[in-house]
């Protein structure tokens, strides 16, 4: 979906495919055909633009074999679809039953990463509209904060200068400007915004900034006007935003809230929960941990890495961090000009949700998303940006 800001620039909205587990390239295919196209249809859009994950073995297929390439590209003007971003956090097995700390793998001190996220490069190069000539690429931040020192952070540093210099050189050879954008997410050595400063300024190019998502900002209890302030005086781009939003518990200490909290911990995906004292901020790793005995403290609210879904907050006595996205998204389009011009919806815990909240296969799974598409639509509209055909 695009949109024109008063500006003049055109604005992206797109959601995110992780949701949608596959490995290969034929799982990719089959993703767009079962899912992306009937969310598509339900919006009543001819174009539909989504963010492509592609796990390792469909980005080698992808940049090994310029048919292949060349048959994704078909296979997305045929449906109707678009790609300006891809999500390249996840490296692989992103659908298995449990993905926990495994996501974090191989991390930016890992060769692998470098080599996957360069192919990624070469591949979305491949897949940019006519008329498009930037791209965008969010990864992980940096590490898992445990078994990262001085060492691993200079490998990792040097590695993002050298993809930075791919990407200069692919941009001359094919005229496509491609971006990456580091995520900052809790328990990682980048957590915050304001943790990426610093080795964003230290790796120093512009093809390397910063992904904002609102959930994980949230989780953090971050200011999002601080926040994108911060960004702002170190000269830090946002390269792209995720649109989400965070469980949010107002008041821990109950046993009714601490039962609805347990019926979104739950064995594939790390939810890291936070909370914010006047020592600074506490958390775990994980929401299980949150809940036995007193592990975090909860005398003020707790918030959870868990992407509830946009459009439907969760049932009393929890709720959802949606206003902190508004929040962010009204910094980021909603001035004289866009901070970013990639969002991405990324709600991709749809059949992690308790049992009674999880979609009954793929209608309902492309109701619930097309649902939360229209919301992020409402919002950009309702900042004064209009929605193009």
């Amino acid at each position: 979906m695009r949109f024109r800001h008063p500006d003049g620039s055109t604005v992206h909205l797109a959601y995110c495919t992780n949701v949608h587990p596959a490995e290969t390239l034929d799982g990719v295919l089959a993703q767009l055909r079962d899912h992306c196209e009937p969310v598509r249809r339900r919006l009543g859009r001819d174009r539909l633009g989504i963010g492509l994950w592609l796990a390792k073995d469909a980005a080698h297929a992808l940049v090994t074999d310029p048919a292949a390439l060349r048959g994704l590209r078909c296979e997305l003007e045929r449906r109707g679809l678009e790609v300006v971003t891809l999500n390249g956090f996840p490296y692989q097995g992103f659908g298995t039953g449990e993905v926990k700390y495994r996501v974090y793998t191989p991390d930016w001190a890992d060769p692998e990463r470098l080599e996957h996220t360069a192919a990624l490069a070469r591949v979305l190069a491949g897949l940019l509209p006519d008329d498009v000539t930037d791209g965008s690429i969010s990864t992980l931040p940096l590490a898992w904060r445990t078994a990262y020192d001085e060492q691993r952070a200079q490998t990792a540093h040097t590695a993002l200068r050298t993809l930075a210099e791919r990407l200069d050189a692919l941009q001359e050879l094919t005229g496509r400007s491609i971006r990456v954008a580091l995520e900052p997410e809790p328990g990682c050595v980048v957590e915050t915004t304001r943790d990426a400063i610093a080795p964003l300024t230290a790796i120093g190019h512009d093809r390397v900034g910063i992904c904002v998502d609102t959930c994980h900002l949230a989780t953090s209890f971050e200011d999002p006007h601080t926040a994108l302030d911060d960004l702002a005086r170190a000269g830090v781009p946002v390269v792209k935003s995720q649109l989400s939003a965070a469980l949010h518990a107002e008041q821990p200490h109950l046993p009714e809230v601490r039962e609805a909290l347990a019926g979104f911990a739950e064995p594939r995906f790390l939810h890291q929960t936070r909370t914010s004292t006047a020592a600074g901020l506490r958390g775990t790793d994980d929401l299980d941990e949150a809940l036995t005995g007193d592990t975090l403290p909860d005398a003020a609210p707790w918030r959870a890495h868990f992407h509830v879904p946009l459009h439907a907050a969760p049932t009393a006595p929890l709720t959802s961090t949606l206003p902190v996205l508004k929040s962010v998204l009204t910094r980021l389009v909603g001035g004289p000009h866009p901070l970013t011009h990639h969002l991405e919806v990324e709600t991709y815990t749809w059949q992690a949700l308790p049992p009674g909240l999880r979609p009954r296969g793929r209608t309902q799974l492309a109701d619930g998303i097309a649902a939360e598409l229209t919301l992020a639509r409402d919002l950009l509209t309702d900042l004064g940006l209009k929605e193009l055909p």
